[in-house]
Formats: C-alpha cells, sequence, structure tokens
C-alpha cells in the first residue's frame, strides 16, 4: 500500500503557493496549454467567465452550490468574493480559482493542472460543464 500511496501522491503534486486573487486578478497561466483563466490576454488560455443577471451574492453562492454537487471538486480556500478549488481527475489535481466581480457582474474563472505541460484539454472542458451547471440552475424556478 505503501508504494501506491506514493505514487498517488507524485501524480496530484503540491500545493501551489502563487494562487490567491491579488488586486482583482487571479494568477497568470503558465506558458502550458494546461491552463484556462478568464483574465488571460492570448486566445490560447483564455475563457468567458460566469456571467449572471441575478444578485452577485446570490450568484456566487450557486457557485458554491454547483461545485459542492460535483464529485470532483474540494473547496480549499474559501473569502469574500473568492475560492479555491481542488478538482480531481483519476490521479491528478488540478486547481480552480473563482473571483467574484460585482461591477461587472461575472465571476472570473481560472483552471490549472499542477502537473505536465499537456491536459488534453480537460481544464478547459471542466470549466465548460461547470458553466452550463451553473447556468442551468440559474434558470431554475
Amino acid at each position: 500500500m505503501g508504494i501506491l500511496s506514493s505514487i498517488l501522491t507524485a501524480c496530484a503534486g503540491e500545493r501551489p503557493n502563487n494562487l490567491g486573487a491579488k488586486a482583482g486578478l487571479l494568477a497568470a497561466c503558465p506558458a502550458s496549454p494546461n491552463c484556462v483563466a478568464s483574465q488571460a490576454v492570448d486566445e490560447k488560455h483564455r475563457i468567458q467567465p460566469l456571467a449572471f443577471s441575478d444578485d452577485p451574492d446570490a450568484a456566487f453562492a450557486r457557485l458554491k452550490r454547483v461545485l459542492g454537487r460535483r464529485g470532483d471538486a474540494t473547496i480549499i480556500e474559501e473569502r469574500p468574493d473568492y475560492l479555491r478549488v481542488e478538482l480531481h481527475t483519476r490521479l491528478f489535481v488540478d486547481d480552480g480559482e473563482f473571483l467574484l466581480d460585482r461591477a461587472q457582474r461575472v465571476i472570473h474563472l481560472r483552471s490549472a493542472s499542477r502537473l505536465g505541460y499537456s491536459d488534453l484539454g480537460k481544464n478547459r472542458s471542466r470549466m465548460e460543464e461547470l458553466r452550463n451547471e451553473f447556468s442551468n440552475e440559474e434558470k431554475k424556478p
């Protein structure tokens, strides 16, 4: 069991210490293609933020509910208008961040792999799944 535990720990990688919103910005993506962010300036990494039309606090609470229902997401840090999550994919762990922008009525997002170079589009597809869940939740009466 010790070897399996070591392998799983190696695949999870270390939690990054450069995350957390600073001055209204999430961390920039590295050059590798295994990251997406709504505040990225290059098209390779850019993804749309989560838009909402209701109250900002209600929208952020909805995001937390959606994340809480997902079997692959664990909230690691929660501050006013900021969430940091670990996103699990079989053996790997990715890091997700969400930042509420009240003025623009969006929630900025970032999702990046801890290890490796390519994620075969997993971070982008996961954030698009999350966007659909978030949007569908808003439409419920």
